[in-house]
């Protein structure tokens, strides 16, 4: 924590036992944002030079923060040619679900990593469904390797696409237990009714 964030909140402490309650209030935020703030610079410092393990755990730390101060950090490392760091990054990324950086993940989508791929696969579920979003994972119902397909069918089915559940029913008598598994779990999460998205604007 740097020095100007220590001065700051030890300003503020005293104030933790104002007699107003907002001033509390507004005092224990303060002191939160502050400390998250001086976090952030530590993690970042460990990201740029610590150990393969350190960046890594750097990189699940900035996921669990979350903030406008992380994105751009996670965005470079899912590009990095060390395969722990996309991973770790592809991850925070999806746990965060900026909207910003669904295109990032969706170059994932085709990592020459096949766990990089199906991580990407886990992590844009977690953001707006869409007709391209749908289109893009579909094929990766066909893997068959036990793993890709697996995390498809859940992606899918938290994205409510309900016109997969044909191949996801299919998915049933794969050879894979794990596809098996996921197919289930999957055709308990699709919707009962159809989403409808509004048309494309044309520009008439």
């Amino acid at each position: 924590m740097s020095e100007i964030v220590r001065t700051r909140i030890d300003a503020l402490r005293p104030l933790l036992k104002d007699a107003d309650p907002d001033v509390r209030d507004a005092v224990a935020t303060a002191i939160e944002r502050l400390e998250a703030t001086g976090s952030i610079d530590e993690i970042l410092h460990a990201l740029k030079t610590g150990n393969m393990g350190a960046r890594v755990a750097a990189i699940h730390a900035l996921g669990e923060i979350g903030g406008e101060r992380v994105v751009a950090p996670l965005v470079y490392c899912a590009g990095r040619p060390e395969a722990d760091i996309r991973s770790a990054a592809v991850e925070a990324l999806g746990r965060l679900a900026v909207p910003s950086t669904l295109p990032v993940l969706l170059e994932r989508l085709d990592d020459e990593n096949g766990a990089i791929r199906a991580r990407a696969i886990g992590a844009v579920a977690r953001f707006l469904p869409s007709p391209a979003l749908y289109e893009r994972l579909r094929p990766f119902l066909e893997a068959a390797d036990g793993a890709l397909e697996a995390e498809a069918a859940l992606a899918l089915a938290k994205l409510s696409d309900l016109s997969s559940e044909g191949r996801i029913a299919a998915l049933l008598a794969s050879p894979h237990a794990s596809t098996r598994q996921a197919a289930a779990t999957a055709l308990s999460l699709l919707p009962l009714e159809f989403l409808f998205f509004p048309a494309p604007d044309t520009g008439k």
